[in-house]
């Protein structure tokens, strides 16, 4: 081996080999039960951990550092998570065709679906366009929230990913105090502040239906920390009749995190869509999100 004087190098590794790199594209579907959430955390099992660990063996590379369109908390579920990742070009042309990254790809996404544990999937990998970003490109999250609120429904084989809800909630009324939180606020009574990050985002859907399950549609450009769930709860308080309509809206006009708005679990959650512009708006994206939101 040989120095670079920054990094060591493998014999089986060029500078050249090393300076042009690609830009793959991940869907993730995960089970959250026992994962704590998706950021790496020392000591402490992570889906960023186990998927780059497993990108790392099959790609037999020392280290990557993924970049994901939405981190996820402890406990939370994905069915359409992204992420990117920058790997040396090289390794994949040691697997594809001359000229071609699909047999490569193809290659890649067995070989990760075979090490890979059995509570997180990649379920597709692709050549990024130009000018993607899994978290600044991404134009909105979705996620469902999942209550059961008749015993006699209650599904035990379910339990990961349903809230079982002891009281009938009032599906109109959640519905009607959704509606006073879409748009554009400042959202910091529904979220825990991060230094140097803003709480402003736009909130573009926050629907309820009724179908054996109660489950709550939310939609927005980004989400904060707890953001979801802290609606989520607000929501089942109105739905229970122990809080008028208009009070999560009273709340978010206060932009204080107040104690009585309770957290929902965690279990209930599923990151279900992450959704982009077309390729040519991708960079233009880019810019928007990277700035820093302020109301006026």
């Amino acid at each position: 081996m040989r120095s670079t004087g920054t990094r060591t190098l493998r014999r089986a590794e060029t500078p050249a080999r090393l300076e042009r790199r690609v830009r793959l594209r991940l869907d993730i579907a995960y089970d959250g039960t026992e994962f704590s959430g998706w950021a790496l955390q020392p000591g402490r099992r992570t889906v960023q951990q186990t998927v780059e660990a497993a990108l790392c063996q099959v790609l037999r590379l020392e280290s990557v550092s993924t970049v994901v369109a939405g981190r996820t908390d402890a406990g939370v579920h994905a069915r359409g998570q992204v992420c990117h990742v920058d790997v040396p070009a090289g390794v994949l042309e040691q697997d594809g065709a001359a000229g071609s990254a699909g047999p490569a790809l193809e290659s890649l996404l067995r070989r990760m679906t075979g090490v890979l544990p059995v509570d997180v999937r990649v379920r597709a990998i692709a050549v990024a366009p130009p000018g993607f970003d899994a978290r600044f490109s991404a134009l909105s999250r979705r996620y469902a929230y999942r209550i059961c609120d008749d015993r006699a429904l209650i599904d035990p084989l379910r339990r990961r990913e349903v809230l079982a809800w002891p009281r009938r909630l009032d599906v109109e009324a959640m519905n009607a105090a959704g509606a006073l939180l879409l748009g554009e606020h400042d959202f910091a009574a529904f979220c825990r502040r991060r230094d140097g990050a803003t709480t402003v985002r736009t909130l573009l859907e926050l629907e309820w239906t009724r179908d054996r399950l109660v489950v709550a549609r939310v939609v927005a450009d980004a989400f904060c920390h707890n953001m979801v769930r802290s609606l989520v709860g607000s929501l089942i308080a109105v739905g229970e009749g122990k809080r008028p309509i208009g009070w999560p809206a009273h709340v978010l006009a206060g932009r204080t995190r107040q104690p009585e708005v309770w957290v929902s679990r965690p279990h209930a959650l599923t990151l279900e869509e992450v959704t982009y512009p077309s390729d040519n708006e991708l960079a233009a994206q880019d810019g928007r999100a990277r700035r820093v939101r302020t109301l006026s």
